[in-house]
């Protein structure tokens, strides 16, 4: 798209932690003058105080409260040059299996229903690597789909509706990214609850320590969202869906070397057998959740952290698209930016 696309930029789910962060990435660029962020969560009750500044206070961007599963009549006063579709179910743990379908199947076709309405011809949609599924083998965007979770199967589905939607006119664009875990200030996930545990020294490993992990940090995510636009205004390309992830995926270790060098801090790891930590995530698990006490040693979150997510971002490397950050940099841009989320 050009440096300033007329119109504006309507972005679903626009209050999470991408769509705020694209947000930003289109009004600090420069790309549009008006962000709309549609999303049920207001500003004012996001959980961390800085994702609260980051959308306050600038009259470029402006909230519309809104369900993405229900049908959506409000219509900005300028032309929609482009759509954002980041409104998703996605935590694992923490849902039931219909609601991973709920919202990002009835949202895909809400959103795509809104876009032929308005006539926006520009749409990206973030998918995920859940739907290639487990495996150790190493993938990339040529690899066969096979969720094994709600999550995954719910992404996939979503992908096709957003497909349908492009296919209804040869003048519509679509840019889908399959990030591999998302990282960066204010993401509360896995890496920062990695990040927490290795500085508080309650990491373990559990046989894991090569396990790849495929990853991205958000700045590099809204990039090459951004950078897939223009490759199509430049080549004509309908559809462009990559894989955005580090190249190569890191492995356990390295996100855990990576964070002591950008905290400054040294670290022995140790090494648990993976039954020990499971029993032990079980038996918290049956204390915790009767009393409603969080606690970051979850049996789902101890399997994901030795199941493998060795992915290729095939297309991007095919097509030069040039990376921003490495992990080692992407983490140190992320304690620069939110010094308080760094803490020991």
């Amino acid at each position: 798209m050009c440096a300033r696309a007329p119109g504006c930029a309507v972005l679903f789910g626009g209050t999470g932690f991408i769509g705020g962060f694209f947000a930003r990435f289109l009004v600090d660029g420069g790309h549009f003058r008006k962000v709309y962020l549609v999303d049920r969560q207001p500003v004012a009750a996001l959980a961390s105080p800085w994702r609260r500044r980051q959308l306050s206070g600038d009259p470029a961007i402006e909230c519309i409260a809104a369900d993405v599963r229900e049908p959506f009549a409000w219509v900005p006063p300028e032309p929609v040059a482009l759509i954002g579709n980041f409104a998703a179910v996605h935590r694992e743990p923490g849902h039931a299996d219909a609601e991973y379908y709920d919202t990002n199947v009835r949202g895909a076709e809400q959103v795509c229903a809104w876009a032929a309405r308005v006539g926006c011809t520009h749409m990206v949609f973030t998918s995920s690597i859940s739907p290639y599924g487990p495996g150790t083998s190493r993938r990339d965007e040529q690899s066969l789909p096979v969720p094994a979770t709600a999550y995954g199967g719910s992404k996939l589905v979503a992908e096709y509706i957003h497909r349908a939607w492009q296919a209804g006119d040869p003048r519509r664009r679509l840019v889908i990214a399959r990030p591999g875990v998302v990282f960066g200030p204010g993401e509360g996930g896995n890496v920062s609850r990695l990040v927490r545990a290795v500085l508080g020294r309650y990491f373990f490993y559990a046989g894991n320590r090569g396990t790849r992990k495929a990853g991205i940090y958000v700045r590099e995510l809204c990039a090459a969202l951004w950078w897939g636009l223009e490759r199509q205004d430049a080549t004509g390309e309908a559809v462009i869906l990559f894989n955005a992830t580090l190249y190569p995926a890191p492995a356990l270790a390295d996100y855990v070397a990576a964070i002591c060098a950008v905290a400054g801090v040294e670290r022995r790891v140790p090494s648990l057998p993976y039954g020990l930590l499971l029993t032990a995530g079980w038996l918290l698990d049956l204390v915790a959740r009767p009393l409603g006490i969080a606690h970051p040693f979850s049996p789902v979150r101890i399997r994901k952290l030795v199941a493998a997510n060795d992915i290729v971002p095939g297309y991007l490397r095919a097509h030069d698209y040039p990376f921003r950050y490495t992990l080692e940099t992407a983490l140190a841009d992320w304690r620069a930016t939110c010094p308080e989320e760094w803490y020991r």
